[in-house]
């Protein structure tokens, strides 16, 4: 499954939207995705499941890339 994950890179910073990144990643669960994670200093906001329709328009995004961790 694709995650597509909102975070800030620092974890003691106020989220703030115009600062939110995004990356995507492959994993079986959330759960799996903040363990791949962790050793980063994100501050993550939100995890989304990517399926079906949304899967496919994200994959049409130059800005899709899956990141390999």
């Amino acid at each position: 499954m694709i995650y597509k994950v909102y975070y800030q890179e620092d974890a003691n910073e106020i989220p703030v939207r115009e600062n939110t990144k995004c990356l995507y990643l492959e994993a079986a669960s959330e759960r799996e995705v903040r363990e791949k994670l962790k050793d980063r200093n994100y501050n993550i906001e939100f995890i989304q499941l990517l399926e079906g329709n949304y899967l496919t328009y994200e994959q049409a995004s130059p800005n899709f890339i899956l990141e390999e961790i």
